[in-house]
């Protein structure tokens, strides 16, 4: 596809010119999600509004610089559609090299083939070790024993670094490559995270208690009846992760610490950190099952909110409810001061998303950057 000549001649003209970059790009017709300049000029961010970049035509973006724009010696950037799990690709699916030039005036043509699809594909040697902690850890709250496992960055025994910890629910759909129902993809996604040198952690993976989930999972006594979840949770907290700091190179302090999960994983994340702020102080949060708890009650007094980040998804082909409740969640966590500052809830929402792996898979990486490795 040519650039339009008009537009071309008109920006090239232009006296308020610095720099402009032109993209030409193939996609689905249909696709309206923004261009993003993500670069050396403002720390990387995917979606920077100020370098969202204007759609000219078909495929066809612009962006210009404006007159104040402080250059590197060199720029350096890349092109996404609003984070790294839709970043360009080439026309074979491998990752491509960061785009520069020291030109700071004129026109500058680019190309884009592809966009990487749900952060696939993904190179062997980054996988995380996916370790069997126990096939038995003991719970001693509950009376019973579980699989737990640990996705140690791939690099982890070549290493001296401490990690944060993410404590995942449902450790049967998170890599098991034989799900019933499909699984996240969480080592693939976590494969490309350490290549795009977003960041390195360590998730445990706790399986849940098959028939007994629900009940494992319910806190309290809820529309569900009286659950176990207190019992879980203080496992979670007072058992598993004790042994996870003592055994592994983790970063034990809240503001390296998250808890989350799906549905009713999710919910019993939520009371993990609404009980516990002192320990978890990040919060994944997909689809959960709030309607179990209508009148969720959120104690402020216990939170320590300085540093605490609250990652929200909601589909909106779930449930009836589901994203009122998840947004009426998210006000009833500021208007209770448990978060003080609205910058430190991230709600996602898709509007095609439905009750399934596929798109908590979807999520999880984007979820994982902006709660341990995004800083604005």
């Amino acid at each position: 596809m040519n650039l339009d000549n008009s537009i071309l001649n008109q920006e090239i003209n232009s006296k308020t010119l610095k720099a402009s970059l032109f993209i030409n790009m193939t996609t689905d017709d249909d696709d309206s999600r923004p261009v993003y300049i993500s670069g050396n000029f403002n720390n990387w961010r995917t979606q920077d509004k100020e370098f969202m970049m204007e759609k000219i035509g078909n495929s066809l973006y612009h962006y210009k610089f404006s007159l104040e724009f402080d250059y590197p010696e060199e720029l350096l950037y890349k092109f996404t559609k609003g984070d790294w799990s839709d970043v360009e690709i080439d026309k074979e699916g491998n990752r491509t090299d960061n785009r520069s030039t020291k030109v700071h005036s004129g026109i500058q043509k680019e190309h884009v083939a592809r966009w990487r699809k749900n952060w696939l594909p993904f190179k062997q040697n980054y996988l995380p070790q996916v370790l069997l902690i126990s096939d038995e850890f003991e719970i001693p709250q509950l009376n019973k024993t579980r699989k737990i496992w640990a996705l140690l960055p791939h690099d982890y025994d070549n290493s001296s670094e401490s990690y944060p910890v993410m404590y995942l629910q449902d450790a049967q759909n998170l890599f098991n490559e034989s799900a019933e129902f499909g699984n996240w993809e969480i080592d693939k996604k976590l494969a490309v995270m350490s290549e795009y040198k977003i960041g390195k952690i360590i998730v445990i993976a706790v399986e849940h208690a098959e028939v007994d989930r629900i009940k494992e999972y319910n806190v309290g006594k809820t529309i569900l009846g009286k659950g176990q979840g207190k019992k879980y949770i203080r496992f979670v907290t007072d058992t598993l992760k004790p042994f996870v700091d003592k055994n592994f190179r983790t970063k034990k302090e809240k503001e390296f610490t998250g808890i989350g999960g799906s549905s009713m994983g999710g919910l019993v994340s939520i009371f993990s950190g609404l009980r516990n702020p002192e320990v978890f102080g990040k919060l994944m949060i997909f689809s959960p099952s709030l309607w179990v708890v209508p009148e969720l009650k959120i104690n402020a007094k216990k939170a320590n909110v300085s540093d605490s980040k609250i990652y929200l998804y909601a589909g909106g082909e779930e449930s009836k409810n589901l994203v009122t409740e998840v947004q009426k969640f998210q006000q009833d966590l500021l208007s209770s001061k448990f978060i003080t500052d609205e910058n430190q809830i991230n709600l996602s929402y898709n509007r095609k998303g439905k009750h399934t792996e596929t798109y908590w898979s979807d999520e999880f990486p984007k979820a994982i950057e902006w709660l341990f490795f995004q800083t604005k």
